[in-house]
């Protein structure tokens, strides 16, 4: 059966292009359209739609609020369209912090001039939230991080690669292995997902950690701004020349690529600006390799939720160095196919669920 879905947004000429692109897939049918969010809380209830997509700048009732009602009254997967600005930014991280899955960039001129890729791309997002079960939404609150206060058990017996990965439980044991990084690569339901992990890390964690999030460039200041105002730890949007330190988290900017070099006591970061051809600015890939020829087997690498595949080669060349790495479980994902790539390629030794990656985070790294 088609993907139902609802279209929202206040401009009439938005509201037809989109779901005239909609309902060229046969796998999509739009069941309603509504001009304000109190017509689409109103609409969500009566039609059950299977995805929401929802402009953010609305008469009547906004899409933040309209995204919050629905979630409360009617949870559904919702996809956000945004403006490339840094209010727009803001307002985007709210409405995913209100319980949307997804957003797009709201380019009028992908969309008028009937684009393959702004279509294509479109299509492959409301399916793929359609296919998923909805979150609620994270509750702003103050962090209470885990402090680090002793080194972990070295008792742990390491799954074969061979094996499908198994999901990690609360209580596990730590490997015992040192560590000199954290990385951590994601891309669809990475925001909300990130937020669920770095504000339980304490702020005396003790390693670098590198956040690779698909995202514009116009996002990753504001989002890194939001993280480090609600974590323990230290966010920022990395910049070239960044000396590593523990306890802080480095955001790769958007449409530029991340990698790391020697330089100081932890490393640098550099920043570059990658070839035009790359499907993904940042690329999860490209910082992984980086990270695997500098410290090999010190490396501990988280892949989360995502489409596509991004992260399994990088991850590839992290496993002949000797690093561990992890993948988010599919249960927990929005989109499961970054995880699913790595665990399917028996690169993964584990598949942990959102909820418990932190907790499994903190003890398998704690030794400095």
């Amino acid at each position: 059966m088609a993907i139902k879905v609802l279209v929202v947004d206040d401009s009439s000429f938005f509201r037809r292009r989109v779901s005239e692109i909609v309902t060229k897939d046969p796998d999509l049918e739009v069941v309603g359209t509504a001009v304000n969010g109190a017509e689409a809380v109103k609409l969500a209830e009566q039609l059950k739609p299977q995805v929401i997509t929802m402009d953010i700048e609305m008469p009547v009732m906004d899409g933040i609020t309209a995204v919050r009602e629905i979630m409360a009254k009617c949870p559904t997967p919702i996809l956000m369209f945004s403006s490339l600005t840094h209010d727009g930014a803001k307002a985007t991280l709210d409405a995913l912090e209100a319980g949307a899955l997804d957003f797009l960039p709201k380019r009028f001129e992908d969309i008028a001039t009937n684009k393959d890729d702004a279509i294509i791309l479109l299509q492959q997002r409301i399916k793929a939230l359609g296919r998923r079960r909805v979150f609620r939404p994270i509750q702003p609150r103050t962090p209470t991080p885990t402090p680090i206060t002793s080194r972990p058990s070295t008792s742990r017996e390491t799954a074969p690669a061979s094996r499908p990965p198994v999901r990690a439980t609360a209580p596990q044991r730590a490997s015992g292995k040192k560590y000199k990084i954290l990385l951590i690569g994601t891309s669809t339901g990475g925001p909300v997902a990130l937020q669920r992990i770095l504000t339980k890390l304490p702020g005396n964690y003790p390693h670098p950690i590198l956040l690779i999030q698909h995202m514009p460039a116009a996002f990753t200041p504001a989002f890194a701004g939001r993280l480090n105002g609600l974590c323990a730890i230290d966010v920022k949007e990395a910049q070239n020349g960044d000396q590593l330190r523990p306890g802080c988290a480095y955001l790769a900017p958007g449409g530029m690529q991340m990698m790391v070099e020697r330089g100081g006591t932890h490393g640098r970061i550099k920043i570059v600006a990658g070839s035009a051809d790359m499907n993904y600015k940042p690329c999860v890939d490209i910082t992984f390799a980086s990270a695997s020829k500098l410290m090999g087997s010190e490396i501990l690498a988280v892949v989360l939720t995502g489409m596509g595949a991004d992260g399994r080669e990088g991850a590839r060349m992290l496993k002949s160095a000797g690093a561990t790495i992890w993948a988010q479980d599919e249960a927990s994902c929005v989109v499961y196919g970054m995880p699913q790539a790595v665990a399917s390629a028996g690169l993964s030794t584990q598949s942990i669920a959102l909820e418990d990656m932190a907790e499994s985070i903190i003890r398998e790294t704690a030794r400095g």
